[in-house]
């Protein structure tokens, strides 16, 4: 179902006026017709008491950044966007079948009902909540709570999203889904789910992220804005026919689950501690070749090949070694 707008100017005061003329004159005729008894003067005073009481029912206020979806027995019959005070048919009813609904999300703002604190008879709290009729235009914010998600390589992640999200086709939305704020709940963690799954935590060799066949260096810490996007354009792919737009997904939280936590950490030190010592011994041996090179170049002393390799030797292990050197002064001959 396609949005249909109502373009009418705000009329509800000029209709509030007229209503309230015409509440006042019945309720002259109505006094004047029952001091003469006079029966066609109460019937017309009655009646316009009633049309007039009925009349308020159609006063609606559409604030900015608010829509108001009217139906009339069951068809529908326009979206009001623009913010003002209309006059609509008394019969129509507004609908939004998310009014109640409560995600923890931003405009999700909870009021105090007029109703809070009464009691029934067996004393028991009475809760009545008034749901607002208007749908928000507004951008929104949608944080679910945080799943736990095998990537692809099987370890376990817990991972939590933010999605900023408004509504842009009304009719969609209400008449489309039966509620489209659990709808796109839903749909955030399905969509999430299906796009950590292909990704790795950290940057895997053979992992194919693309779908190109070629492995690449993708990963969920490695890559959260190609992630964060994947994620986005899912679920906007689900939410199309709600009349929803989403506007942005970021990752808000990611670690290993609690489980696997410990050993993945002692994972991750390894593989630095591998980097760290791969590193030292590039640059010892890039010293040692320097100084070998300086040497010769110099003709400093002429060393011979079991000299170079105990230089050497000594060289690379002062500097790789975790402590200070302890220097030993030789006083004899090496022979």
């Amino acid at each position: 179902m396609n949005e249909k707008l109502i373009n009418s100017k705000p009329n509800g005061v000029v209709a509030l006026i007229l209503i309230e003329l015409a509440l006042v004159l019945g309720i002259f005729i109505f006094v004047i017709g029952a001091g003469s008894e006079n029966i066609f003067g109460i019937i017309i005073g009655l009646l316009l008491i009633l049309i007039s009481v009925l009349a308020h029912a159609g006063l609606k206020v559409v604030k900015p950044q608010e829509a108001l979806v009217l139906t009339l027995f069951g068809n529908y019959t326009g979206t009001i966007k623009e913010p003002g005070f209309y006059f609509v048919n008394p019969f129509s009813i507004a609908v939004n079948p998310a009014n109640h609904t409560r995600l923890g999300q931003s405009g999700d703002v909870s009021t105090k009902s007029p109703f809070s604190g009464m009691k029934s008879s067996n004393g028991n709290d009475v809760n009545i909540e008034i749901g607002k009729k208007q749908i928000s235009l507004k951008v929104m914010t949608l944080s679910n709570s945080r799943q736990k998600i095998n990537d692809c390589l099987g370890n376990p992640v817990e991972i939590g999203i933010a999605v900023t999200w408004r509504v842009v086709d009304t009719a969609k939305a209400v008449f489309n889904v039966d509620n489209y704020k659990e709808y796109l709940s839903l749909q955030c963690d399905s969509a999430l789910r299906n796009i950590v799954r292909i990704y790795p935590y950290d940057v895997s060799p053979n992992v194919d992220t693309t779908g190109d066949g070629q492995a690449d260096e993708g990963s969920l810490r490695g890559s959260s804005e190609i992630v964060a996007k994947r994620i986005r354009e899912e679920i906007q792919s689900r939410v199309e026919d709600a009349g929803l737009e989403i506007l942005e997904a970021r990752i808000t939280y990611l670690a290993y689950a609690p489980e696997i936590a410990a050993v993945m950490l002692q994972r991750q030190q390894a593989s630095a501690i591998i980097d760290a010592r791969k590193m030292i011994v590039d640059g010892a041996v890039g010293m040692v070749e320097m100084a070998l090179e300086r040497l010769n170049e110099g003709e400093l002393v002429e060393l011979d090949e079991e000299r170079k390799a105990a230089m050497v030797s000594n060289l690379l292990v002062v500097l790789c070694g975790n402590h200070d050197a302890q220097p030993i002064v030789n006083t004899g001959s090496l022979y």
